[in-house]
């Protein structure tokens, strides 16, 4: 990668983190009012599931704030007690940001249970307006940041919290025409528990990778072996050991290593190219220990 198409990248990288603060702006304003409609005709309508539903959406305004926070702290400069700056805390956030998904989990199965045990009666088309509000809210915010959510763990849950979101809007729009025609209030709830398995399997990679990031484990779409292989191959390189990889951020990795040179004085050259290599595969940070060849590592006989 040339500097030039380098710099490009980054441009365009910081370019993309502007309009995403700007997005998540918006969808937090966006949800927050639609908080508020929702609990209003909640209240009206004696809707259990509406202001349940208004709950789970300030649920998603935290999750946004959260993820907003997440981006502020990942460009704060580095310090001499945080080398790294803060920008770890993408990682933590976004393992937050998967429990709390998880605890609403919890807390619609536990609701819908109740309902099924002791059905209400319910307005169905008022339920059915207000839902239909939340599917455009909703749906709106996810497509937003549906761009950006390979990028970055913090985005992608962000957006699952949104489209989960969106599900469940579709749902108690599609229970609420279903108990206006027929008055079958169980519908209300078993919409409900299908919606649950939906949000729990999209869940379960966020969380899993969430975990795995905050632990100092090897970023999901990097393998080690095939890392090493590459590095391996590089011109005038003998051996590669003591090869560590794990995330600073949600968005950026850092990798260290031994390499042992089987010719010392192309050391530079060497060093260039790996580095090199290792930008190309998503590696921005990488520190690397040179050894001559045949010369004893210190740390490699105790690996």
């Amino acid at each position: 990668m040339s500097h030039q198409h380098h710099h490009e990248h980054d441009h365009h990288h910081v370019a993309a983190l502007q309009s995403l603060n700007g997005v998540f702006v918006v969808s937090i304003i966006l949800n927050l009012a639609f908080v508020c409609v929702e609990a209003v005709v909640g209240l009206i309508y004696n809707s259990l599931g509406l202001l349940s539903d208004a709950g789970h959406n300030l649920s998603d305004v935290f999750s946004l704030l959260l993820a907003l926070i997440a981006f502020r702290l990942a460009k704060l400069p580095r310090t001499g007690k945080y080398t790294y700056g803060y920008k770890k805390s993408t990682i933590l956030i976004s393992l937050l940001n998967a429990i709390i998904l998880v605890v609403a989990v919890i807390a619609i199965v536990w609701e819908s249970v109740e309902k099924i045990a002791h059905p209400a009666p319910i307005n169905g088309w008022a339920i059915s307006w207000t839902a239909g509000i939340g599917i455009v809210v909703n749906g709106l915010t996810a497509w937003l940041l549906m761009k950006n959510q390979k990028h970055d763990l913090n985005v992608r849950g962000a957006f699952l919290h949104m489209a989960a979101d969106t599900l469940v809007s579709i749902g108690v729009v599609v229970s609420g025409v279903v108990i206006s025609l027929t008055g079958w209030n169980i519908v209300d709830p078993i919409v409900s528990l299908v919606i649950v398995v939906i949000i729990l399997v999209s869940t379960w990679k966020l969380l899993s990778e969430s975990l795995r990031l905050s632990m100092d484990g090897v970023p999901d779409y990097l393998d080690i072996e095939e890392v090493e292989h590459q590095m391996s191959h590089i011109e005038n390189v003998a051996e590669i050991h003591h090869l560590h990889i794990w995330a600073i951020s949600t968005t950026e990795v850092a990798l260290t290593a031994h390499v042992v040179l089987k010719d010392l004085s192309r050391m530079e050259a060497t060093k260039h190219d790996i580095k090199q290599r290792l930008e190309q595969m998503g590696i921005k940070h990488s520190t690397l220990e040179m050894e001559a060849a045949g010369c004893e590592c210190h740390e490699h006989a105790c690996q």
